[in-house]
């Protein structure tokens, strides 16, 4: 938390808005979330601290900073969401981290869904890691992302895409740890 506060401090660059947004309760945080004419680092100030405190009124926004193109951003993101508690984040983190053409982003959304361990989880997972098993994917630390997260949920579902993914470098040793957590016996194919 505070290495989140810290650097949305720099990014504030002494502004008296943010010591104010630090202060403030949860409806004024959740006004200034619709406040016109508020910069970025502002309202993830705000989002960021209704998340944390459980308050669902941050969810639209929080699920727009997980698909910032800022990594740090998507990852405060990530971790007020997770703290939220909100049974939509996991469909959320599954739609963002399943878009072909946000690839480049799906890295904490990746992350948040092994963390929420929720029936959307695994699906979403494997449908990320069978498009980045390809030679030479640009994503590997996403499909790297998705075998950690796959060998921690532990579902067999994953045994075939995890034994793929051994035959790539970056990803072997992830897949083959993965592989030894799950239980034994073998699962249905991956479509």
């Amino acid at each position: 938390m505070n290495d989140v506060l810290e650097r949305l401090r720099a990014e504030a660059g002494g502004s008296p808005e943010y010591e104010v947004l630090l202060a403030v309760g949860p409806d004024a945080l959740a006004d200034s979330l619709t406040s016109a004419g508020l910069p970025l680092w502002a309202r993830e100030l705000a989002a960021y601290r209704l998340g944390l405190a459980g308050d669902r009124r941050a969810f639209e926004s929080l699920v727009l900073l997980l698909n910032h193109r800022d990594p740090p951003r998507c990852a405060a993101a990530a971790e007020a969401l997770a703290a939220l508690g909100d049974p939509r984040t996991a469909r959320a983190a599954a739609a963002l981290a399943t878009n072909g053409l946000r690839t480049a982003y799906a890295l904490q959304p990746v992350r948040l869904l092994t963390a929420l361990r929720a029936p959307e989880s695994v699906p979403a997972l494997l449908t990320t890691l069978s498009r980045l098993l390809s030679p030479n994917d640009p994503y590997w630390r996403v499909a790297l992302a998705c075998v950690e997260g796959l060998g921690a949920l532990g579902d067999p579902r994953a045994r075939e895409l995890l034994t793929r993914a051994q035959s790539h470098p970056r990803l072997a040793v992830a897949a083959t740890t993965a592989l030894r957590g799950l239980p034994p016996g073998r699962a249905a194919p991956f479509s």
